[in-house]
């Protein structure tokens, strides 16, 4: 009985050699040949050098996927644009007046709603109109008008109207470091527009809200813009106080004030962990003030600045040399100091915006 079922498990099991014989037929031999020959072409296919994965795809050793040029949030703005985007809607405009001229940026910031941090979905650069848009129009781009106003040394191209920037130095904000400016593909990196607010992290804290012509007019508005470190703007990516602040802690009460004021023009709130770095650093400098465009405000600035707020007869008196008469204008800093007018307020003769490159309404400080 034993005998009889180890036998027949072992056929059952075990083919015999006929069988096996019968198996292999000529169409057997012929899969057989042709897998070997699929194989053969496959290892010539990969290269002496491909290396598996493990998905069993060949990658070739030394060649790498080009960096990014830009981290994460950053602005997809085109540097040095060779035209000029114009204006195609109504109404540009921000949706609430300047902080009065004077006011402390801990005021201000006291009057910003604290919120949680909306969604980001929905966000894209193009939420925010066309890169640079000729806003004010002037017939020049926002980026070149920013260049203008920030860089010294200038050298303008001929024929757009001293509009296009092709060299300038940079007093750089962030970093306190000289930058030279050298407009080309591979050299206008250098020196990048930041937007002092980002629009991404503004897209999250109320510009949903905005409409296309308002995120349009924050996009481009100089109160919101610096020409800054090319490297430090790209680190800021799209944070906030809380998460970035510029390397030069110098500058950091006008930056985080800056902030406050464009928060506040355009109706966006901050997160708690924002409110708290801001009045950290603020903190060290209480009577910071909350900048305002000059050039924005203009019309309004009489309404908004009553004869207290000007500044008092003793500071003019101060002065070395006598106030320059009404008609006088200045090329530059340099100029005012050497007449003995720097600082030069907004309202006295001479005063210009060109002048006051942070627009808090002192020039040539």
């Amino acid at each position: 009985m034993l005998s009889t079922k180890s036998g027949s498990a072992q056929s059952n099991s075990t083919p015999s050699t006929s069988a096996r014989s019968r198996t292999m037929g000529p169409v057997d031999w012929m899969a057989r040949g042709l897998a070997g020959l699929l194989l053969v072409a496959t290892s010539a296919c990969a290269g002496p050098g491909a290396v598996p994965t493990a998905a069993g795809a060949g990658v070739r050793p030394g060649v790498t996927a080009a960096p990014a040029t830009a981290s994460a949030g950053t602005d997809s703005a085109p540097l040095d644009p060779d035209t000029t985007p114009g204006v195609g809607v109504p109404g540009v405009g921000a949706p609430h007046q300047l902080p009065a001229f004077a006011s402390k940026a801990l005021e201000v910031l006291a009057t910003l709603p604290v919120k949680g941090r909306a969604p980001k979905t929905g966000y894209s650069r193009e939420q925010f109109g066309p890169a640079w848009s000729d806003v004010d129009h002037n017939g020049c781009d926002t980026r070149n008008d920013v260049l203008r106003r920030d860089l010294t040394a200038l050298a303008l191209r001929p024929g757009t109207r001293d509009c296009v920037v092709l060299s300038g130095v940079l007093a750089d904000p962030y970093t306190a470091a000289a930058i030279n400016f050298l407009r080309g593909n591979a050299t206008s990196t250098a020196v990048q527009i930041d937007h002092v607010v980002a629009l991404s992290d503004a897209w999250q804290k109320g510009a949903q809200q905005l409409s296309p012509a308002q995120r349009l007019s924050f996009a481009n508005d100089p109160l919101n813009l610096l020409a800054v470190d090319g490297p430090a703007n790209q680190s800021k990516s799209d944070g906030d106080a809380a998460t970035w602040l510029p390397p030069n802690k110098s500058y950091r009460c006008n930056y985080v004030a800056r902030q406050i004021s464009v928060k506040s023009v355009y109706g966006l709130w901050v997160t708690q962990a924002e409110h708290d770095a801001m009045a950290r650093v603020l903190s060290d400098c209480p009577d910071a003030l909350a900048p305002t465009n000059q050039q924005a405000s203009a019309p309004g600035q009489a309404a908004q600045a009553p004869p207290a707020q000007q500044p008092a007869p003793a500071q003019v008196q101060m002065a070395p040399a006598p106030a320059a008469p009404a008609a006088v204008t200045y090329a530059n800093c340099a100029a005012v100091r050497a007449a003995g007018a720097a600082p030069i307020h907004v309202g006295q003769p001479g005063y210009s915006g060109k002048l006051d490159g942070d627009g808090d309404g002192v020039g040539c400080e």
